[in-house]
């Protein structure tokens, strides 16, 4: 619940859709079903290790669909396409 609030609390920090089009799973170069920090500031640079860990809700490492998904839109990841 703290790190939703956290996450809520940041969306007015909302990074610019740089790669719209581009879907999860072509962010997810190894093909794991997560995402990680590298692989998501191979398309977002502007995503620091502060704000992937605010968006790594279980604190895994990793950002799963849902991560993703409370991300976006919490304005604090682009959206992508599927």
């Amino acid at each position: 619940m703290m790190k939703y609030a956290a996450l809520t609390a940041l969306a007015a920090l909302a990074f610019p859709a740089l790669a719209m089009g581009q879907s999860a799973a072509e962010l997810d170069t190894n093909g794991d079903g997560v995402l990680t920090i590298d692989e998501v500031q191979a398309s977002f640079p502007e995503i620091t290790a502060d704000s992937f860990a605010t968006m790594d809700l279980n604190a895994d490492g990793a950002l799963d669909a849902d991560e993703i998904t409370a991300a976006q839109e919490a304005g604090l990841m682009p959206a992508t396409d599927g």
